[in-house]
């Protein structure tokens, strides 16, 4: 009898013991993609963080700060946002990782033990990718170690197969790539390591180069010639661009030979067919040094961020050039119809100016990621605070606490931002834009 009290007493002491109540995961959000070639499947760093935040909007999940970073995964310790990340962790600013894919966070042995050793500590609590999520314990961490080697595994053995490969053909003297213009590929596959003359395009090659070495044409010349006199085509059916000109007239694979990897000092002579001469080729080289042309990439605000309203291509640009009356020359961006998907598109070309002028009005009907403007505005404010600290010797504290109206700084950065602070601030509007006849409307 006195058992069965004792019994009795222990199982109401263990009903009333207060349960340990779960920790709230608070989440960052880290894209990353690299440049390498073994990445080129995976989702560009806008769409990964798009598809996330839709999973954490779906799921309820709290996201308290986003990362992102162009870097890649191979070698331990080299990326400085997901070093800072670390810290983060261990300070407490959150606890939880919200990632595409396992592979995301590591491809390496040495950054995969530092996020197990988080999750031993208890202060990272889960890591949550688009299909599966990892957490604190024994099972799904041992997972998590076995996708995260998997994936090293995978990079191990693709570069060391990749390179015998590239390597047997080079030694060869067989371009290990796509051909370049004035080229076609071999389509044979016993010779599919092959180029062959493009007898459409190569004599036109050739003249580029006589153009640049005897006539002292310009790029900008043997664009408007290739585009307007005679209509010429990459094998894509694109007009070559001014960039692509100078690095054609820069290339040594025309007159027989060719460096890979680019920049090793390994130069290997190609048993293709040449197009020019070395004296031709050096006689160019000489008219480029002279000129001192300079040549720059441009990465334009709004390209591939809108859809044409009549046939769905994505919207490129053009830059134009006007001389005035006074001698000046003015400069101007045209955005338009890429015409991928309809090379007969009528669409109208719309200056980046009115295209900025229209997005402004349409702020008020835009739906924003407030998380990611909110994350946008304070690294401004970060880098505007530590400007008045350190050169004019005073902050402004009490701005960093007030909270921005997303519609206020979108303003600012369309009218003020540079091209990359727009493209960022184009992927916080969840809404979808076109531009259709000149007009941006919302779909």
């Amino acid at each position: 009898m006195e058992n069965t009290t004792i019994r009795a007493g222990l199982g109401s002491i263990r009903r009333q013991a207060p349960q340990a109540e779960p920790v709230k995961v608070r989440y960052c959000l880290y894209a990353r993609k690299s440049s390498e070639s073994e990445e080129r499947q995976v989702l560009s760093i806008d769409s990964q963080i798009k598809e996330m935040l839709q999973l954490a909007e779906r799921e309820g999940l709290e996201v308290v700060a986003m990362k992102r970073e162009s870097h890649s995964a191979k070698e331990n310790g080299q990326r400085p946002v997901f070093n800072e990340i670390m810290e983060e962790l261990r300070t407490g600013k959150y606890n939880g990782l919200l990632t595409w894919a396992p592979d995301r966070i590591a491809r390496n042995a040495g950054d995969l033990a530092r996020v197990v050793d988080l999750m031993d500590a208890g202060v990272l609590q889960e890591i949550r990718t688009f299909s599966q999520s990892f957490r604190n314990n024994p099972n799904e961490k041992f997972l998590l170690t076995i996708l995260g080697g998997q994936a090293k595994l995978e990079n191990d053995n693709r570069g060391i197969n990749v390179k015998r490969g590239l390597r047997t053909r080079v030694e060869m003297g067989l371009w290990p790539g796509v051909a370049p213009l004035g080229y076609l590929n071999q389509k044979h596959m016993d010779k599919k390591c092959q180029v062959v003359l493009d007898t459409e395009r190569a004599p036109i090659i050739r003249q580029m180069f006589e153009k640049m070495a005897y006539e002292k044409w310009s790029g900008r010349k043997i664009y408007h010639w290739l585009r307007f006199d005679l209509n010429f085509k990459t094998p894509g059916n694109h007009n070559i661009a001014v960039g692509s000109i100078y690095r054609t007239l820069q290339n040594p694979f025309y007159y027989g030979v060719f460096e890979y990897p680019r920049k090793s000092g390994n130069w290997y002579e190609g048993k293709h067919d040449p197009i020019i001469d070395k004296e031709l080729f050096d006689k160019v080289q000489e008219q480029l040094k002279r000129d001192n042309i300079q040549r720059q990439s441009h990465e334009f605000a709004f390209t591939k961020l809108m859809v044409c309203g009549l046939c769905d291509s994505m919207i490129s640009a053009q830059e134009k050039y006007k001389q005035l009356k006074d001698g000046t020359v003015s400069k101007y961006i045209y955005y338009g119809c890429g015409r991928s998907k309809d090379r007969h598109c009528k669409s109208e070309y719309l200056r980046e100016e009115e295209l900025i002028e229209q997005l402004i009005k349409l702020l008020d009907q835009l739906d924003f990621n407030r998380l990611g403007m909110q994350q946008k505005f304070e690294e401004e404010l970060k880098r505007f605070n530590k400007f008045q600290r350190g050169v004019l010797g005073y902050a402004n504290p009490k701005a960093a606490h007030e909270e921005v109206d997303p519609k206020t700084y979108a303003r600012y950065t369309l009218k003020e931002g540079t091209n990359e602070e727009k493209r960022e601030l184009m992927g916080c509007f969840k809404s979808k834009l076109k531009i259709t006849k000149g007009v941006v409307t919302i779909e």
